[in-house]
């Protein structure tokens, strides 16, 4: 297979400077992890330039890539901590029972040591931050000349991150999120569950529970759920198994149970050549890989799902922890859901906040505020 040529401008006096000008950052700054790929962000922006892109062109690459700078080295400080994106109705009234849900959620999670990440707006979004109180809450917010206007909880936080552009801050709610709750809402609440829903299928994001959550006794997502598995489900348009990608409940511990127990055994996965590689925190026995094979046969393009230690190209990631390998057909995710939920089967519900999980999470104490919500409820 021939080489691929080197991402550069063909231009040999101007790529010489900017390999200069990395070399001499390194020397500043020391090693950069990713120098290669800010060479080659520095040869894309020489390019637009050589390219003569519009103004209005630069204007929304140079905004965005400064949202999404801004936002990395926010939410850089709490790697170590689980985070939760939660969605709804900029305009649910606090008498509302679904407003009340969503403080007693964020509570709840925050109380297991989770932060929550909100669009930092009113309703929904203010209910979720009051549960999960000031210390352990996100805000990223959109600007628009009405009704999103920061909350009182994450007003003037510097957690608190103003995008112009949607897609930048869908770009950071769902790289920096490890589960999505929904509560009912309007088109933006919508637009955020199917945006989340198709990653997930598509392969495009982690594999990540998705609650749907409702005030006691609410249709809302039942309705929701019905339409889909009807219209979707029964036209072909999605399979029975893309339904396992989210949960529907109105009770909020079943809720906090769906979200923990995804990660009570999965911790990651990745493909390293033809296979996906799944990282665990309990290898399954030799009688649980038999009853994986069996059930989940129709996972594989070829070979069997197999233990394995980690592989040389996955570097220190999760380094330690027990694999399965598969040769994945890479379309069937709602059948990989069901598999990961098939894993976390074997493990018993007796440690709710594993010590792994996806972004190299560790165990770190709860927050203040978190202490007092957990003695209050």
């Amino acid at each position: 297979m021939p080489a691929r040529r080197r991402y550069e401008l063909r231009d040999p006096e101007l790529d010489a400077a900017i390999e200069a000008l990395v070399a001499s950052a390194e020397a500043r700054f020391g090693p950069i992890e990713g120098a290669e790929l800010v060479r080659q962000m520095m040869v894309s922006v020489l390019g637009l330039a050589r390219e003569e892109a519009s103004t209005g062109d630069l204007k929304l690459l140079n905004s965005a890539l400064k949202e999404l700078r801004h936002a990395i080295r926010v939410f850089e400080p709490y790697r170590g901590r689980r985070k939760l994106s939660t969605f709804g109705s900029a305009r649910t009234r606090r008498e509302d029972p679904t407003w009340e849900q969503a403080r007693v959620f964020s509570a709840r999670m925050a109380e297991e040591g989770w932060m929550t990440i909100t669009g930092g707006g009113g309703g929904i979004m203010e209910a979720a931050q009051i549960g999960a109180g000031r210390d352990d809450s996100f805000g990223v917010n959109i600007q628009l000349p009405f009704e999103q206007q920061p909350n009182p909880v994450i007003k003037d936080d510097p957690k608190l991150i103003n995008f112009r552009y949607f897609f930048s801050r869908k770009v950071t709610f769902v790289k920096e999120s490890h589960a999505i709750a929904l509560f009912p809402g309007g088109f933006g609440t919508l637009d955020e569950g199917f945006e989340a829903l198709t990653l997930i299928q598509t392969g495009k994001s982690e594999l990540l529970p998705v609650v749907c959550i409702d005030a006691p006794g609410g249709q809302y997502w039942r309705d929701f759920e019905a339409y889909l598995r009807k219209d979707l489900v029964g036209r072909g348009m999605i399979t029975e198994a893309d339904c396992s990608l989210f949960h529907v409940t109105d009770d909020v511990e079943d809720a906090v149970s769906e979200i923990l127990g995804f990660y009570r055994n999965y911790h990651s996965s990745r493909y390293v050549g033809d296979r996906l590689v799944i990282r665990l925190c309990r290898a399954p026995s030799e009688r649980e890989l038999e009853l994986i094979n069996d059930e989940f046969a129709d996972l594989l393009v070829r070979g069997a799902i197999s233990a394995t230690e980690p592989l040389r190209q996955e570097g220190d990631e999760a380094a330690g922890l027990p694999r399965i390998a598969l040769h994945f057909d890479r379309r069937s995710i709602g059948r990989l859901r069901e598999l990961v939920d098939r894993l976390n089967g074997f493990v018993e519900a007796v440690e709710t906040r594993p010590a792994a999980s996806p972004h190299q999470i560790v165990e770190q104490p709860l927050s203040p505020d978190a202490e007092r919500r957990r003695d209050e409820l």
